[in-house]
């Protein structure tokens, strides 16, 4: 691993002295480069967002905005509001739907992947590797079964069929596992020998330990969830409850695609920002995730 080393001056110059080795040099350059080649895309949506119509439409195309606009959120707004369903409307059944169904997630994975792991059920591993092969299947190739089960609970075009067929996610299951099978047991035989309940052993001691993974659980599923368009498109009919990824991905088609470009660009943006804000505030904890979990990231 590289490391900087810090050299102090003599009084009569003062101040720091940074000094890299020609290695350590070089493998900072190439992650300089490398993050810079990897923001182009995020940059290039933020400054399109904010971009006018003729530098949109310019050749060769620019990647930073010289006259910013919010005319593009302006239009999306109007575009949305001209339907019978105002825009504040998907917004909040994008959150609904998501903080429910990570809320919920978070929930219900760590009971299953706590109650798997510390009482030691007698079907324990089958039951385990019934999970680690829901990992893997695509999402896609399980529509069809979801969608029975979502139609013969009687729940669809509700907002539980945007939320219940989310809940139980392997990979958030994995994950919740790998980081309680780590904590001794130690700890809940004293817990319950102070008279605990089990809830509390789970609320007060498991859930506290195991906060880097909740945490990526939250990351992962509040990701899937807000971008998440392919399920209103299968199980909600009605136009009051439809997400807003579903309604901005109609923007970009018909005639008027070209007109709506920049709302397009702003719609994109929207939908993008809160997970990148999420990520920026938990990276740490996902990062110290995916090292104890085994997973590379």
């Amino acid at each position: 691993m590289a490391y900087v080393k810090i050299v102090r001056k003599s009084r009569k110059n003062g101040g720091l002295k940074f000094t890299l080795k020609k290695g350590e040099f070089i493998s900072y350059l190439f992650i300089i480069i490398l993050v810079i080649f990897m923001s182009i895309p995020l940059v290039y949506l933020i400054s399109s967002a904010f971009k006018p119509m003729n530098e949109i439409f310019i050749y060769p195309p620019r990647i930073f905005v010289r006259r910013p606009t919010l005319k593009n959120f302006y239009d999306l707004v109007i575009t949305l509001d001209s339907t019978v369903v105002p825009f504040s409307r998907y917004i909040f059944n994008s959150l609904v739907t998501t903080v429910a169904a990570v809320a919920g997630s978070v929930l219900i994975c760590s009971m299953g992947a706590f109650a798997l792991e510390k009482y030691r059920l007698i079907w324990a591993n089958i039951i385990f590797s019934v999970v680690i092969a829901g990992l893997m299947f695509s999402a896609h190739v399980t529509t069809i079964p979801n969608y029975l089960a979502v139609n013969s609970l009687g729940i669809v075009n509700t907002f539980w069929a945007l939320i219940l067929p989310k809940l139980a996610v392997p990979m958030n299951f994995f994950l919740m596992k790998q980081f309680i099978s780590q904590i001794s047991d130690t700890y809940l035989e004293a817990a319950r020998i102070d008279g605990a309940k089990e809830f509390t052993i789970f609320y007060r001691i498991i859930m506290p330990m195991v906060k880097p993974a909740w945490v990526t659980v939250i990351v992962f599923s509040f990701v899937a969830n807000w971008n998440d368009g392919f399920s209103g498109f299968v199980y909600i009919t009605s136009q009051t409850l439809k997400t807003l990824p579903v309604i901005l991905s109609t923007i970009g088609g018909g005639l008027g695609i070209l007109s709506r470009l920049g709302a397009n660009y702003a719609a994109s943006l929207l939908t993008t920002l809160p997970t990148i804000i999420l990520f920026v505030f938990m990276q740490s904890k996902v990062v110290n995730t995916m090292s104890y979990s085994g997973i590379k990231a």
